[in-house]
């Protein structure tokens, strides 16, 4: 066997060790890079003694505004949402009144009783049939006095005395959208 070259020798030992150097930086690349990438959770940010109280605090009291918010955002929705429903109500009573005017008149008997208390509007309306109907020497009948509803009397009194819907509705134990549509229809 013919001898080998020292610098062949050299260049062969040199070869494997950058191929064992290239293996070791691909394999530590590749394994300890995406450890240092990791997400972290921010939850765990928060417990470390490294952040302070007082940030600890400001997300705290952000919170509870946020909470602050979202209650008062619900109690306006469900005020509108009862003020909606006492007006549905008013407007079904009333279109009923109005119905069973229209049938008394169409069948020329009295308007019967109404259960419900009449609104000023139909009482006007009926007093200016009557008046159509009375004959031309007749003195005209003295004009309607506007009733109040014994229900809103007490609504009305704690109005005038300056308090506000929110606050009567709470006295009253009553929705304040009700109070605000009552107020409201006041003449």
């Amino acid at each position: 066997m013919p001898p080998i070259p020292l610098n062949a020798i050299l260049d062969d030992a040199g070869k494997q060790w950058l191929a064992i150097g290239a293996a070791l930086f691909l394999v530590v690349y590749f394994v300890i890079r995406p450890m240092g990438k990791r997400k972290k959770d921010p939850l765990d940010a928060m417990g470390t003694p490294g952040r302070s109280m007082a940030s600890q605090r400001s997300v705290e009291r952000e919170m509870s505004n946020l909470l602050v918010e979202l209650s008062e955002m619900a109690r306006q929705v469900t005020a509108q949402l009862d003020t909606r429903a006492t007006k549905l109500e008013l407007l079904m009573k009333e279109a009923d009144e109005k119905i069973e005017t229209l049938r008394a008149l169409q069948g020329s008997a009295p308007p019967p009783r109404a259960q419900t208390p009449v609104s000023p509007a139909i009482r006007q309306s009926i007093a200016e049939h009557e008046a159509l109907m009375q004959p031309l020497d007749a003195p005209p009948p003295p004009p309607p006095e506007p009733a109040i509803d014994p229900r809103h009397a007490e609504i009305y009194a704690m109005a005038d005395q300056g308090r506000t819907p929110v606050d009567i509705a709470s006295r009253l134990g009553r929705p304040s959208g009700e109070i605000e549509l009552i107020l409201a229809l006041r003449q």
